[in-house]
């Protein structure tokens, strides 16, 4: 891609051969689309629906089931088998649909495209679609176009366009035409307007250089297609987990195999035994406890603002380190805000943020007090000399036109001012326009016929303070006298104003006789009366202070990463608390600039993303570069976002998140999350519930597998000992199937325990089971190896049937189960620390298990299919006294960690 913005607008249009005049001839502009292409991003080539769905079968642990689906297929068991099969079909389904809307956001970006314009074609002007836009056309552009691609402006006449969603840039650019050095950066290139973005004031010529994926539209779109999705830290773990279990499972049958032949047992009896045990070892209830788990945070984060588009982005929230997010739109509200008032040497403070018309005035330091006469002629002025208009639409309020403008008109309202009502009782005469090269704006207004001297005029002026203020000789008093000023004065309070991020325009205006109909610069060349300061800045969301300090305490980096301006994304990141590396002589955040960035080696980015909490004037290749910085320091990055700009960065992030309102359409379907109010304090619920999440995954896992290893272990035993088995093949998958379902499954409503924010994030490097939790899993496969065996061998010996014993067998491993679920409903703590009744489904969950083994027990046809028979009270007493020693150990040993951890 060429850059022209270090080119004279004469050279530009000899480069690309076109005429300013007349445009390109339409058969010459035929030859240039046939030869550059249509103005259009192409689509980059994917895998098709049928490669897609076939590789959701492709891991891991769905390996396992579908070996449990052939096993218990060789075992008969057709309708367990078509059971297995069904989650792990169900499963594929639900991850190629949620792949199909991911892969989607191209499309979208593609769509941004679809536009039309004004063109120079054969010395006629024309409109045309889009994609017809070749390079060397002559585009027209004026307020409230799309700009259709990149163009180097080569004439313009108070042109602003809004680049806020491509480059992060929170106010509309002041264009030029005039030659800038080569070095300058994307954002800093004002000469140029690029594809996508939107004229907000004025008017501009411009000269296609760069059209479809040429365009920095384009590159960005490059990007999102050489971004790789990132699998979650739970998929990693999971397939880690799955892939330890598959070798564990094929270890243990394989060793049940030998050791059965060792002992001179038949070679099929053995075989089917080993299979028997290696069905018995496979949680089939694991993947639909993940999906269900998941499904249920999508389900408690949508009612608190959150969409989750893939479900395993609830769990990565959780393990969430580093949170990188835009301040445009994010961390801030997009609505420029007046914040101070400068009037008559008194300072004044506004309250409100936004376009919402709520707020107060009142002194620096102060309470609230009658407004002076001299303030509201200050409001008045920046009320008349404005273009903008303050509107509600569907109960929000929005600003039409320039947003500096806007905000000037919600701090009328503020103030008790009507917009409508003042431009209606002073109307407007005349006009001197906004351009760069003067810096200020002046309008002249009938004089009310209730003032003094209704037979005066007025001249507005608005503008930059350096501008205004030489033109000034006297300065409106609080009291509303006009008396001389020293200069000085104004200038030092504009650097107090700019240190806190704010932008500042000054105020003037200048009495003239009512024959007055015109204004003209010669007007307002001196003699002016200065009125005051207005200081704006887009401010930062009130609830994402609150929820920045909520991160931080949860041991979570929050880094700002932006288009903007340093100064003000200093100010921001002050503001709204974030922590990073300081300047050595101040108390100042630093903040690191893209110009610093692209200096940076690749290898000491890590260090200075790591270090650094602001960095500012980022182009997207550098969000993207900041992103892998930090993932190859083993963080698990969230990175949130609104523009185009941020598209990029948050696919390639561990977890994307994207705001529903303010977003743009590319940002919410390359995010994982997007947050229906725009709300960076729903970040923070997410984080909560995305721990939640995996802190119940984390509890089924350690509940389920001690049933899969006492079975196996127990099988193991009877083939080494040469008995029976105490359980059969059928009995075990009634066993895994139900208590997953009825007991297992009702961990996944589990509430948040207390202190779940205070604790830091996991090691994203730290295993699903922890040492401590092994230890756990294999004590209790003990518990239940010992209680069904021994009840097995007393009710054998007691009754001389080995189906009761059997019968009695599987209702130990049931009842341990169903007591060690409580056992499990904080890993720990007690399930008194949680609440008895916190969780209600648990309750629901044991009575219908408790129905389940009653019917399994001693209803005739249940005895048929799965070998059982009715069993008496003293069976029962020792099943019981089974659960309850496996419960009593579990406390006993949580409790003696709990000690041990506090003495460490």
């Amino acid at each position: 891609m060429t850059t022209h913005h270090h080119l004279p607008a004469h050279e530009v249009v000899l480069l690309l051969e076109t005429d300013l005049a007349k445009g390109l001839a339409a058969n010459e502009a035929a030859g240039r689309l046939a030869r550059f292409g249509p103005n259009v991003l192409p689509k980059f080539r994917r895998h098709g629906p049928l490669i897609r769905f076939l590789l959701q079968f492709h891991h891991p642990l769905i390996y396992v089931l579908l070996a449990a689906t052939a096993v218990t297929m060789l075992l008969g068991e057709w309708v367990d088998a078509g059971v297995i099969f069904g989650v792990v079909l169900v499963n594929a389904i639900v991850g190629f649909i949620q792949e199909s809307r991911a892969e989607a956001a191209l499309d979208a970006l593609a769509s941004m495209m679809t536009t039309e314009a004004k063109v120079r074609r054969d010395g006629q002007t024309v409109r045309i679609p889009s994609e017809e836009i070749v390079p060397g056309d002559v585009i027209l552009l004026e307020s409230g176009d799309k700009v259709p691609a990149d163009l180097r402006l080569v004439k313009v006449r108070e042109l602003r366009v809004d680049e806020s969603a491509l480059t992060g840039e929170s106010i509309p650019v002041e264009k030029v035409d005039h030659v800038l050095p080569s070095e300058t950066v994307v954002s800093d290139r004002k000469n140029m307007a690029f594809s996508g973005t939107f004229v907000t004031y004025g008017q501009g010529t411009g000269v296609v250089v760069s059209t479809g994926v040429e365009t920095e539209l384009g590159r960005i779109h490059q990007l999102m297609g050489e971004t790789t999705q990132l699998d979650t830290p739970l998929t990693r773990k999971l397939a880690s987990f799955s892939k330890v279990l598959t070798v564990a499972i094929l270890g243990l049958a394989a060793l049940t195999f030998v050791v059965g032949l060792w002992r001179g047992q038949p070679a099929r009896e053995i075989f089917m035994a080993a299979v028997a045990l290696a069905v018995g070892a496979i949680p089939e209830g694991l993947p639909a406890a993940v999906t269900i788990t998941l499904a249920i945070g999508v389900s408690r984060m949508a009612r608190r603002n959150a969409i989750i588009r893939k479900l395993p982005a609830v769990e990565t929230l959780g393990s969430t380190t580093v949170i990188c997010s835009d301040k445009t739109g994010t961390l801030t509200k997009n609505e420029m805000t007046v914040q101070a008032l400068w009037v008559g040497l008194r300072c004044f403070e506004v309250d409100g943020v936004g376009y919402e018309p709520v707020g107060t005035i009142r002194e620096e330091g102060g309470n609230q007090v009658s407004l002076p006469a001299s303030l509201l002629e200050l409001l008045t002025s920046g009320v008349l000399c404005n273009d903008a208009q303050h509107v509600e639409r569907d109960g929000r309020w929005t600003i039409i036109g320039d947003p500096t403008e806007g905000a000037l008109l919600v701090a009328a309202r503020k103030a008790g001012l009507d917009p409508a009502q003042l431009n209606e009782s002073r109307p407007r005469l005349d006009a001197i326009p906004f351009e760069s090269e003067r810096q200020f704006m002046a309008t002249l207004h009938r004089a009310e016929a209730a003032t003094e001297e209704p037979e005066r005029s007025v001249i507005y002026l608005k503008g930059a303070v350096e501008k205004l203020v030489p033109l000034c000789d006297r300065l409106l008093s609080v009291d509303g006298e006009e008396r001389p000023f020293d200069s000085s004065t104004v200038f030092k309070q504009v650097e107090r104003f700019a240190a806190r991020g704010l932008r500042v325009l000054a105020f003037a205006r200048k009495s003239v006789s009512a024959a007055t109909v015109s204004v003209t610069e010669q007007d307002v060349k001196g003699g002016l009366t200065l009125l005051g300061l207005q200081a704006m800045i887009d401010p930062p969301r009130p609830e994402a202070i609150a929820a920045v300090r909520a991160c931080q305490q949860a041991g979570i980096a929050v880094k700002m990463i932006t288009g903007d301006h340093a100064i003000t994304a200093r100010a921001i990141a002050a503001q709204i608390g974030l922590d990073g590396l300081k300047h050595r002589d101040r108390e100042e955040l630093v903040a690191m600039t893209g110009q610093e960035l692209a200096a940076t080696s690749q290898e000491q980015l890590p260090e200075a993303a790591e270090r650094t909490a602001v960095f500012a004037r980022v182009s997207p290749e550098q969000k993207l570069r900041l992103v892998e910085a930090l993932q190859m320091r083993s963080h698990v990055v969230a990175m949130t976002g609104d523009g185009v700009n941020d598209a990029p960065a948050l696919k390639q992030a561990n977890i994307g998140v994207a705001m529903g309102r303010s977003g743009t359409e590319v940002a919410k379907e390359a995010a994982d999350m997007v947050l229906t109010d725009d709300n960076f304090a729903s970040i923070e619920a997410a984080v909560e519930e995305g721990r939640c999440v995996f802190d119940n995954l984390t509890k089924f896992i350690v509940w389920t597998l001690p049933t899969n290893m006492g079975e196996g272990f127990v099988l193991l035993v009877a083939i080494a000992l040469g008995t029976v088995l105490p359980i059969l093949p059928v009995q075990i998958l009634w066993i895994n199937m139900t208590t997953a379902v009825a007991l297992g499954l009702m961990l996944a409503f589990e509430p948040k325990e207390p202190g779940i924010m205070t604790r830091p994030p996991r090691d994203p490097q730290q295993p699903i089971l922890t040492g401590v939790l092994i230890e756990r899993i294999f004590m209790v496969s003990f518990l239940m190896l010992a209680g069904a065996y021994g009840v097995f061998l007393w009710e054998l010996d007691r009754t001389d049937s080995i189906m009761a014993a059997r019968t009695a067998a599987v209702n130990v491993f049931v009842m341990v189960e169903l007591f060690y679920l409580f056992n499990c409903r904080s890993l720990e703590h007690s399930m008194f620390y949680v609440g008895v009744f916190s969780n209600p489904w648990i309750w629901v969950g044991v009575t219908v298990m408790t129905i389940l083994q009653l019917l399994l027990t001693y209803v005739p046809v249940m005895n048929r299919l799965f070998h059982t028979v009715p069993i008496d009270g003293t069976a029962w007493a020792l099943v019981l006294a089974a659960a309850l020693v496996g419960y009593a150990v579990v406390e006993v040993e949580t409790w003696l960690r709990k000690q041990w951890k506090r003495r460490e």
